[in-house]
């Protein structure tokens, strides 16, 4: 097979998902732990595979990208490099200035030597510029002290004016728009009118969430109709909330992702640029309003850059943006783990954070559940998805095929015997014709024959030597019970799983091949009862359930076999362990008793002759060696005259299938 990659640039198409590879990469977590909605859910957080070996990634591979392009952004900024390009542009600011001095001085020289009688005015502007200068050499070196002392200072130069307004406008827009959305343009050259009615606005705003916190319903609409243009995304005051404590997370993001010097700086700078008295108490009261009314909400939390790429405040605050989306995609995305809602993860959130090929993962996940719905593997009851008769018999072809997966080039029923009779189905292989062989002749290996014997003429003359017929096999019906143990030891050795695969496995093979055949599922442990085929996936223990009660077992499994008088009846108990419970007469419940009594290993084997005598052969598998468990098992094959085996769990449905299938099949001819 030929692959080929290439970047993605959204043109590609990811293999669809099939509902077969799905189910089959659910079996072996629903026969695990029997819990179809952890199964859908770590089929969410892994991923799967499709039959042509290809990765379909999980929720735990879009968390991994989300983290390296988070890593990405650490690694390559530098946050305490705001503060420089803040302290250069003031710098640029300053050295127009001193130009623009320089010139204006400059101009005032050549016009006095044109004209002596402005000889005085030039005196003044060099007086004026002397002191100027002095004022932009005593200037704080910190951007803070340095905007203070500028915001009062008349400038010479209208471009180091300009430069500086420009400045404060973005400072202004950067600080402010953290809780007020759609302000920017507003806060440009602000007038006092307008300060006023900003002070206003957040008066209005403040009353309004002091009377939410006090229990109120605040006329919102009437808000916005006075006020909207400051929110223009807001819908609602929910919304509004929401917004503003994102924006404010931001801020304080960007202050904690500082070195403390620097932090301080910024600190200082900004609460230089809110100079109006009134405006700074409505602000503060609105930041106490904000935290009052989500005392839960999850804390800023600053970032640990260690790049050398500098970046503006402008490029900062926009990084604490995409940072905090980052953050609250990844809460989405395990959210999405733990409940196994894919659908409540934000498509279009994971298109900009993760690109193209991410957002259509995120939507194959999102498709799972419809795929198998609509090829009838799951249905919806209630609020719950439950499995189809349809899945129970996928989950039972794939544990069969787990189990002969190792035995593809195995042939099974081929082996030779002396028993002879009448075939009902031909088999591939042939033999020379023997008297009392059903008389199903291979023609072309008949001419081969006579070829071989005569040599080459024509025509050619057969002689009775030469006729080759194709060999029979004998199908014989057979009626099994298979006993799972389903004592404590059993889960906590690991060999319940293997249990339930071979159950299902059986079940698949039974249906598949031998539909004549009869299979009932007995589960027992303190007591027995019968298992449908259906319920084995989800099927799960007691854990407070102790005991191994064989002799109950045997009392259900001769119950459900005499229902079957003709053809071979068996039993296939699968256990770990000697019973340790049995009836007594007049008790409705066993007694529990570790070592075995001596009377509970004599009420079980009184229960294997009843089935001896009612002709059902009992094959034991043995996931254990123990002296005392070969002992009774030994006891057991006496008195029944069946067989006996020792198997690894990993190895138990290899034997049991195989051997289901040998005994199932004699070649008779």
């Amino acid at each position: 097979m030929l692959f080929r990659y290439s970047r993605w640039d959204g043109t590609q198409q990811l293999a669809e998902l099939d509902a077969d590879d799905l189910m089959d990469a659910m079996a072996d977590d629903l026969l695990a732990d029997g819990d179809m909605e952890r199964a859908v859910q770590r089929l969410f957080r892994w991923g799967t595979q499709d039959r042509e070996g290809r990765r379909v990634d999980g929720l735990r591979d879009l968390l991994e990208q989300l983290r390296q392009q988070r890593k990405n952004q650490l690694e390559r900024h530098d946050m305490d490099s705001l503060m420089q390009d803040l302290q250069e542009r003031l710098e640029k600011v300053k050295q127009t200035e001193r130009e623009g001095i320089e010139k204006r001085v400059q101009s005032g020289r050549e016009k006095t030597q044109q004209d002596s009688d402005n000889s005085a005015l030039q005196q003044m502007l060099e007086k004026l510029a002397d002191q100027k200068r002095e004022f932009l050499d005593r200037l704080p070196e910190s951007p803070a002290g340095s905007i203070r002392e500028l915001r009062d200072y008349d400038f010479m130069d209208p471009d180091a004016r300009q430069q500086f307004q420009e400045l404060m406008d973005m400072l202004q827009q950067q600080m402010m728009q953290q809780q007020l959305q759609g302000m920017q343009q507003s806060l440009q050259s602000m007038t006092p009118e307008q300060m006023q009615g900003m002070r206003s606005m957040m008066r209005d705003l403040n009353e309004m969430l002091r009377e939410k916190l006090d229990g109120g319903e605040p006329d919102f609409q009437k808000f916005q109709e006075k006020w909207g243009d400051a929110f223009p995304n807001a819908n609602s005051l929910d919304e509004l909330i929401e917004e503003m404590q994102r924006r404010n997370a931001q801020l304080q993001s960007l202050l904690q992702s500082m070195s403390a010097e620097q932090r301080r700086e910024l600190e200082d700078m900004m609460q230089s640029l809110m100079q109006d008295p009134g405006l700074q108490h409505e602000m503060s009261e609105l930041a106490m309003n904000l935290e009052l009314l989500s005392p839960n909400q999850r804390s800023s939390q600053g970032y640990p850059f260690s790049g050398d790429e500098p970046v503006t405040l402008e490029e900062a605050m926009q990084l604490m943006q995409e940072l905090q989306k980052m953050d609250e995609l990844e809460r989405e995305l395990r959210r999405a783990e733990e409940s196994a809602q894919v659908d409540k993860v934000d498509a279009e959130r994971v298109q900009e954070l993760l690109g193209d090929e991410a957002a259509e993962t995120l939507r194959q996940l999102q498709q799972i559940t419809k795929v198998l719905q609509e090829a009838g593997y799951l249905e919806q009851e209630g609020d719950e998805l439950t499995l189809t008769p349809r899945a129970i018999r996928r989950i039972g072809q794939k544990a069969l095929k787990d189990i002969f997966a190792s035995l593809r080039h195995n042939r099974f029923g081929n082996h030779e015997t002396d028993f002879r009779g009448a075939g009902t189905d031909r088999v591939d292989e042939t033999k020379l014709y023997e008297f009392g062989d059903p008389f199903l002749v291979d023609i072309r290996q008949t001419l081969m024959n006579a070829v071989q014997h005569n040599g080459p003429m024509v025509p050619q003359r057969l002689d009775p030597r030469d006729f080759e017929v194709y060999r029979t096999e004998h199908l014989t019906e057979c009626s099994t019970v298979l006993m799972v143990d389903m004592s404590r030891s059993m889960i906590l050795r690991g060999c319940f799983l293997a249990a339930k695969k071979v159950a299902l496995a059986l079940n698949s093979l039974i249906k598949g091949q031998y539909p004549r055949d009869n299979l009932y599922i007995i589960g027992f442990s303190l007591f027995a009862k019968e298992l449908k085929a259906e319920s084995l996936p989800t099927l799960t223990w007691n854990e407070w359930v102790y005991g191994t009660n064989m002799q109950h077992g045997f009392m259900l499994a001769r119950q459900l076999l005499s229902r079957h008088k003709g053809g071979n009846r068996q039993v296939i108990m699968i256990t770990d362990g000697e019973p340790t419970a049995h009836f007594e007469p007049g008790q409705t419940y066993p007694e529990f008793a570790y070592p075995p009594t001596y009377r509970t290993i004599q009420e079980t084997l009184r229960e294997v002759a009843r089935c001896t005598r009612d002709k059902v052969t009992i094959n034991t598998f043995m996931l254990e060696r123990s002296h005392m468990l070969m002992s009774f098992v030994e006891q057991m094959t006496q008195i029944n005259q069946g067989r006996a085996f020792y198997a690894a769990p990993e190895r138990l449905g290899e034997y049991i299938l195989v051997d289901y299938v040998k005994q199932k099949r004699k070649v008779v001819a």
